[in-house]
């Protein structure tokens, strides 16, 4: 026997890497494990910008936590050897039902910013929804990606400027517009209230010592164009050039005097599919379906405007149960996994949308980061659908998925009025 060879039989040296993003992204196995590069490689209030949510943070942890209160009904010896991921949504054919939520100031974690969020999604072919905080313009998206596009507004208390940025939105090919109805005001997000956090980052002592700490984060920053919010470039006290904090910007801008007319408002100016970001009640949905909206995006903002709204994964089977198909319904919040995916279809919605998920990614390591989050979370969904029995969406059924009942302190909300 010769033990030269045993050991060569045995042992496979892997391949020199030397770019580290590919290194890191190598060893992230989960969205978790994206959240703990992030977390290292970005100054402490980039990372709780992103991170952070309102007050204590309850609904938070409860939008991801609530998936473990579901478990699956597996259904065996089905063919699953032509799994389809595919979906029809607002007559698009899209290969699998995952969009890319709004997020603002994206570029704070990385360079690229909205850029390379788009080019990620484009490759996929999921849409990338541009949010008017965006620190890359609608039209720089557009120029990155052939991939569907929507555009999300808020109600801001100059409806002719919203009105200029819709026709942009609508000339450079965008499909959908996403109107945020949660922002009434600010929610209190405590992790930037104590670290003095605002958009830019004024520079101090805590950010010098930040800068030093993470090094290629800053190398970025000061050999990149000022980070501002560029759809309202050169608009003075819009676009984010003078440092001002989150709750004082979204007094100057947000209108409290946002109500339903300013749906009527937005069909007047925009002809195509008009999505409702925010509604958190069967009673907000339904209201929704009598203005005629496409779709409902059931969301709590991430958990980052009012602590103790009910998680998104409770509100989903009773808000199907009442849209009764009237309206597509986007589940918006807590999405980690590709079996989260397939247990927000189980209980009604026809897609989903991430944002934290992909920051992790872009923050960990740019555009391969988005790349890796993109690929983990539909791996994912096929793998789960296999092991499941579901060769297609449509076979994706209510009783796929029951609530775990070792809990009983953790009864579902049931969605009333």
């Amino acid at each position: 026997m010769n033990p030269l060879r045993s050991f060569r039989s045995l042992v496979r040296f892997r391949p020199i890497e030397l770019r580290s993003s590919t290194r890191r992204l190598a060893r992230a196995a989960s969205v978790d494990d994206l959240r703990r590069q992030a977390r290292r490689r970005l100054p402490r209030a980039v990372f709780d910008y992103i991170d952070g949510g309102a007050e204590d943070e309850r609904t938070l942890d409860r939008n991801v936590s609530g998936y473990a209160r579901l478990e699956f009904r597996p259904r065996v010896l089905r063919d699953m050897s032509n799994l389809d991921t595919s979906i029809s949504l607002f007559g698009r054919s899209l290969p699998t039902p995952l969009i890319l939520a709004p997020t603002g100031f994206t570029r704070i974690a990385d360079p690229e910013g909205e850029l390379a969020v788009a080019r990620a999604a484009a490759r996929v072919g999921v849409p990338y929804n541009l949010s008017t905080m965006g620190t890359r313009s609608i039209e720089e998206v557009a120029a990155v990606s052939n991939g569907p596009k929507w555009f999300q507004v808020y109600a801001w208390r100059d409806r002719g400027l919203i009105a200029e940025l819709v026709g942009r939105a609508r000339d450079a090919g965008y499909e959908a517009i996403m109107l945020t109805v949660d922002t009434a005001v600010l929610g209190r997000r405590e992790r930037d209230v104590r670290l003095g956090t605002t958009l830019p980052p004024k520079i101090g002592l805590n950010t010098i010592v930040d800068g030093i700490i993470h090094p290629a984060w800053t190398y970025g920053l000061v050999t990149n164009e000022p980070i501002t919010f560029a759809n309202v470039a050169g608009r003075h006290g819009l676009d984010g050039s003078s440092a001002i904090t989150l709750a004082d910007y979204a007094a100057s801008q947000f209108d409290p005097a946002l109500s339903w007319d300013q749906v009527e408002w937005l069909r007047s100016q925009w002809d195509g599919p008009i999505i409702l970001k925010g509604v958190q009640t069967v009673a907000d949905a339904e209201l929704a379906v009598a203005h005629g909206v496409e779709g409902i995006a059931i969301s709590n903002h991430g958990g980052r405007q009012l602590d103790d709204a009910p998680p998104v994964v409770e509100l989903i089977e009773p808000v199907a149960q009442a849209v009764a198909g009237r309206s597509a319904i986007i589940a918006d919040g807590g999405i980690r996994r590709g079996g989260d995916i397939l247990k927000s279809l189980a209980l009604g919605a026809d897609a989903v949308m991430v944002g934290r998920a992909y920051l992790y990614g872009l923050g960990a390591a740019g555009e391969a980061g988005v790349d890796h989050v993109l690929a983990f979370l539909l791996d994912g969904l096929r793998r789960t659908m296999a092991l499941t029995g579901c060769r297609t969406i449509g076979e994706i059924e209510p009783d796929l998925v029951t609530w775990r009942r070792d809990d009983p302190s953790t009864t579902p909300w049931t969605g009333g009025h």
